[in-house]
């Protein structure tokens, strides 16, 4: 990573967002700040899932958007936590079916193995795509804006 936007609301807010330019070596440090706000809102147990899922897509935007640019959205939404990564390609993923030990396309399978919702929306504005998930809070014990 080498540019963000926005400064890292150390009070947990009810979202972040972050525009940068990712690198081989960006995964990790946006896996940490997506486990730093999941843990504040009380939602430990979405970690592993939506970590998972977000890797995947960060390593779509490193493997096969030109400019590696993008922008992720992490928000608190009642019930759970929605990611958005948004990149300006136009091409739209495609999941493969798995045949045998593939070494690629396994990304958007696993997304959706581990996520309870996820989609893409074509930007209207401009050239590009966001791909998104949702993974809900199961336990119901996350802790929601406002609540005391």
């Amino acid at each position: 990573m080498n540019h963000a936007t926005e400064l890292l609301d150390l009070g947990v807010g009810d979202s972040y967002r972050l525009t940068f330019t990712v690198g081989e070596h960006s995964v990790r440090p946006v896996r940490r700040i997506l486990r730093m706000y999941l843990v504040g809102w009380g939602l430990d147990g979405l970690r592993d899932a939506a970590e998972l899922a977000l890797t995947e897509l960060v390593t779509n935007v490193i493997r096969h958007v030109p400019d590696r640019h993008c922008s992720v959205l992490i928000a608190r939404r009642e019930g759970g936590v929605r990611v958005e990564v948004t990149d300006g390609c136009p091409a739209l993923p495609t999941p493969v079916r798995l045949r045998g030990l593939a070494e690629h396309g396994r990304g958007l399978l696993l997304v959706d193995a581990v996520t309870d919702r996820w989609d893409v929306t074509v930007l209207r504005d401009r050239a590009g795509k966001t791909i998104w998930f949702e993974c809900d809070d199961r336990e119901g014990v996350g802790v929601v804006a406002g609540d005391p």
